[in-house]
């Protein structure tokens, strides 16, 4: 048997030119995947309004909003109508980091802001929550056909690893969806901030039974159910709400 010293050293050669080779290089990229090409992105706010306050909140913004639209620029503003209660959302659009910071600070010195929208509205919330989410490089932000339809809202939770993982899939997935025809995509944003790996889709509908009859029929299409089958490997959970569009929202 060989003394127990006499071993010790070939042992630490060999962890030492195992330390040194060549290790993979794990890219920024890689978890994320590639992104739009600019720096524009979106600050999605939730807010729970007080039950006994939600009719109140919405006049309040009904009427003082063009006060805050006058800083930064609104995509939309809904409430839901079913798949939560109580609760609005909206989302800004904001050219980088730096316009957000500057137009945060304008709306803490806007007195009419301030005095006129806060002062009264702050109360009524229950609970604020905002994410920053990219739009996926493959979608452009779309409009309605028509005014007076309703949003659809769903938000996906993907397995960690980002587009780069689950991409291709989900996007034909949504694709065979639009192939369908009975519902228009508004948006995919990709969350950067707050629960990561979150992908919320915004569908547009002419009405509650529109969108139902059409669901009906894409889940009898062989396509569309091929397309979610291969997606959902890479899903964890999902949930919906259906939105009903403010006044003062720009996507009506």
């Amino acid at each position: 048997m060989l003394p127990l010293g006499s071993l010790r050293w070939p042992l630490a050669a060999a962890a030492r030119l195992a330390w040194a080779r060549p290790r993979p290089q794990v890219l920024a990229s890689f978890a994320t995947g590639p992104r739009q090409n600019n720096s524009i992105f979106y600050e999605i706010r939730t807010y729970d309004i007080k039950p006994s306050k939600m009719k109140e909140f919405v006049e309040i913004i009904n009427k003082y909003f063009h006060l805050r639209t006058a800083h930064s620029e609104v995509v939309g503003f809904w409430s839901a109508e079913l798949g939560a209660m109580n609760k609005v959302i909206h989302i800004w659009k904001y050219d980088s980091f730096a316009h957000r910071a500057a137009v945060r600070h304008a709306l803490a010195n806007d007195k009419d802001w301030q005095g006129k929208f806060l002062a009264s509205a702050l109360p009524m919330i229950e609970k604020q929550h905002n994410e920053v989410a990219y739009l996926v490089p493959w979608c452009q932000l779309g409009k309605p056909p028509k005014e007076g339809g309703v949003y659809e809202w769903v938000t996906f939770q993907m397995k960690p690893g980002g587009p780069t993982l689950w991409g291709e899939a989900f996007q034909a997935a949504i694709n065979a969806h639009i192939n369908t025809g009975y519902t228009k995509l508004i948006g995919v944003f990709h969350t950067e901030y707050g629960l990561l790996n979150t992908v919320h889709v915004i569908w547009w509908n002419e009405s509650p039974d529109h969108r139902a009859a059409g669901r009906h029929s894409a889940h009898e299409d062989a396509r569309v159910v091929a397309a979610v089958r291969d997606s959902v490997r890479f899903l964890e959970s999902q949930q919906n709400m259906l939105l009903i569009p403010l006044q003062c929202s720009p996507l009506k």
